[in-house]
């Protein structure tokens, strides 16, 4: 895998259409959510894109700094293409925004947004819940925290 990670404004044309067609695959078609997912914090944070080795978009997050959304840093928008699930794709990306968050903000401790049924992946990260559960665009979300 190939990580590139930048501000929203030096994505490139295609990088950013890439970014925005695999969430909106995998966040609006494939899970049945209608939500804006062009909610304002992209010009603000920083967009972690792993590329395979024929160059499709396979990984994706976005690393909101701290003080823009809440006081931790905040990882958000994670995904992995339908197409590279099932190789530690996720794995993958999640220890490679793990340790950007960590060099960028140093200190800070990192947040998360989870699906519900993702805690325990999470959670091998070092995530701990950080609030009771709650609904979020109609599926169930849990708040999560790691130190650093």
């Amino acid at each position: 895998m190939r990580w590139t990670c930048v501000p929203f404004a030096e994505l490139g044309v295609q990088q950013l259409y890439d970014a925005l067609a695999l969430r909106s695959q995998v966040f609006v078609v494939e899970q049945n959510c209608v939500f804006l997912d062009i909610d304002g914090l992209d010009p603000q944070t920083l967009h972690l894109l792993g590329h395979g080795d024929d160059g499709a978009l396979n990984a994706y997050a976005r690393l909101i700094p701290p003080g823009v959304k809440a006081p931790d840093a905040l990882i958000g928008r994670v995904v992995t293409s339908p197409a590279a699930r099932g190789g530690g794709t996720g794995r993958a990306l999640m220890a490679e925004a793990v340790a950007r968050c960590e060099r960028l903000w140093p200190g800070h401790a990192i947040a998360l947004h989870a699906q519900a049924h993702l805690e325990r992946f999470y959670a091998s990260f070092g995530f701990v819940p950080a609030g009771e559960p709650y609904i979020e665009d109609g599926i169930p979300h849990i708040e999560m925290r790691k130190e650093t």
